[in-house]
Formats: structure tokens, sequence, C-alpha cells
């Protein structure tokens, strides 16, 4: 059974959206499916920052649904204690879903240019679902009834975003290219191909969207923050083996980052899922027709930070140092700290 928390904000200084509307359709799309026995619904409204661990923890969900007021990179607007906006950042969403990657498989966050907290989730979740310029309750509510209507036919989370995009389409609604996937397939499967993204900066709107009011919200200076702050004040005294870098142009950077992912794929970890998912971020931007290599070094030193708490990393440095060379070499100055991952230095 797939349990779906739909998590609501509306807090009371922003404008009025139609999410009970929103809930209701969902939960019928999915009471009238043959499939009913396979879901179960949990939903939690004027949901305030403080929940967020709580929900999540208690529920266990497979597919969480965020709905309300999204602020672009600010973050999302949920509430206080006094039912006014109270933002939670992009980075203290991410570092939350880290914690629960083992349980949850799916995001989605119906909510104005939400695509930055998609992007920074999706490094723990394999499909996160973001809109990447201001949606309009109608356009909002008739992609989760297409999501929800293929779900409950058993489809994948794919063919669900499709079927989204598709159903606001098909109401001749103009904002059917404002969701956008960010997803993941486990390892030896093809990666599929995200959404065209437009920036959180791009604040344009086509005049056919006027109507009804937009998942987006402006703050000025009353509204409060929140982070979640982890960290390690252990220190250490290591002696650094100095290295020269090979010409950028000579190395298979295929090659080094199967041979890197093979020897940490034998460590044992219960970091294991999050060094895969790094890798795979790592693969699907090395696959674009012009790769970003600082995408790659992030990815890369996610996967080795998460690697170098396992018991063997020490044993494996000697077969990774030769590879990690190669590998900050060909991804320029930039990325020379990587060496010190594994004893190594410039």
């Amino acid at each position: 059974m797939k349990k779906i928390l739909i998590l609501s904000a509306n807090p009371k200084n922003t404008s009025n959206l139609r999410l009970d509307e929103e809930v209701r359709e969902i939960k019928n799309t999915l009471q009238l499916s043959p499939n009913r026995e396979e879901f179960q619904i949990i939903t939690e409204s004027a949901v305030r920052v403080d929940d967020l661990t709580r929900f999540l923890s208690n529920h266990q969900p497979t597919i969480i649904h965020f709905s309300g007021h999204g602020s672009g990179t600010d973050g999302l607007a949920l509430e206080d204690n006094s039912g006014q906006v109270q933002l939670v950042s992009t980075q203290a969403l991410a570092k939350l879903f880290d914690l629960f990657q083992s349980q949850v498989e799916c995001v989605l966050l119906n909510a104005c240019y939400s695509e930055s907290q998609a992007t920074a989730i999706h490094q723990y979740i394999d499909c996160v679902v973001g809109m990447n310029q201001a949606i309009g309750d109608r356009a909002a509510i008739k992609f989760s009834v297409g999501f929800y209507t293929a779900l409950a036919a058993l489809r994948n989370y794919e063919d669900c975003f499709q079927m989204g995009c598709t159903s606001i389409d098909l109401q001749g609604i103009p904002e059917y290219l404002t969701p956008a996937i960010k997803i993941r397939r486990r390892r030896y499967q093809t990666v599929q191909a995200t959404n065209p993204v437009k920036s959180d900066k791009d604040n344009g709107m086509n005049n056919d969207n006027k109507s009804g009011q937009k998942r987006s919200v402006s703050i000025g200076g009353n509204a409060t923050g929140s982070a979640i702050i982890t960290g390690d004040s252990s220190t250490a005294n290591v002696n650094f083996q100095q290295v020269s870098l090979p010409a950028p142009a000579s190395v298979n950077i295929q090659a080094e980052l199967n041979a890197l992912r093979e020897i940490l794929a034998n460590l044992e970890t219960s970091d294991r899922r999050k060094i895969d998912n790094a890798f795979a971020d790592a693969q699907e931007e090395l696959n674009k027709p012009q790769p970003d290599k600082d995408e790659i070094g992030d990815a890369l030193n996610r996967a080795l930070k998460y690697a170098k708490k396992a018991e063997g990393f020490a044993d494996a440095m000697e077969k990774l140092q030769p590879h990690l060379t190669k590998t900050t070499a060909w991804l320029g100055d930039n990325w020379h700290e990587l060496l010190s991952l594994v004893n190594l230095t410039i």
C-alpha cells in the first residue's frame, strides 16, 4: 500500500487558495479507482514548520504532496503559531528529506516557483515535481487530478507526471509546461530527461493566466525563517601525498566515474542509497551534450563524503587515489579539494 500524505498551508496573510477543493478531487479520484485499496490518504492542513518532522515521522508516507504558496528561492510558505507566513528554506527542506529518503518515493510541490526546492530535494528523493513559474489554482488542481488518475491506474511516476500535464492542456489552460519533474532511475536503468526549465528569476506570466489566485507569495520583513543545521566538529591529523594532475583532455571521465563507483560499491555502509543517488546525478549530468562540471563535482563530493563514513573507506583510498586524481584534473581548479578526501594534495 502506498501512503499519500497531503500537506497544505494557506497562511492568513496570503491570498486564499482552493486547497480544500484540490484535496477533495484527489480523494475522489483515488476512491473511484478499482485499485483504491492500494492507497491510503492522510491530510494535514494549516501546516506549521514544526509539524513537518512529526508528520513525516508519524505517518511514514510513500508520497508527499504539498499544496500552498511558494516564494521561489526563498522557500515554501508554511504557518507560524499565529497563522502567519513562516518560510521554510530550500536548504532546510533538502536536509529534512535526507532523513526520510529510505521511505519516500515521490514529492509533489504544487506551489508557484517551487522548482528550486524540487531540485534540492531530488538529491535524496528519486522523483520530485515542482513548478517552474507561477501556477493558478485551476491548473494546479487539474494537474493533481491527472497525476492521481494515472497513479490510481498503477502507472509509474513519469506517466503520472505526463498525465497531470496533459490534464491541464486538455482544459485549454496554457500552464501545461509549468510542472517540471526531476526523476532518477535506479542503477542500470535509463535516466529520463526533465522538463524544459525556466529560471525562478523569470517572473513573466502569460496573459491567459490572470484568472484565479496564483500559488506564490511575496514576503516582506515580517516573515520568519526556518533552518536545519547539522555539523561534525571532530578533527584529525593526516599526512597528504602530493600528486601531479594529468592533462584534462587525456582523461576518459566516463571510465573514471565507473571505476570510482565500482570501488565504493564494495563498501558496507548505511548510506548506500545516498552514494548511489549522488553517482546517478553525476551520470545524468555527464550524459548531457554540455555537462556542467561543477554539478558533477558537487555530486562526487557528496558521494565521497558519505563513503568516508564507512568503516572500510581507509582501505579503499589507495584504489580511489589514481582515479580521483584523473577526475579532479578533468573537473578543474574548483574541485582540487576533492583530493583531500583521499589524503592527496597538489
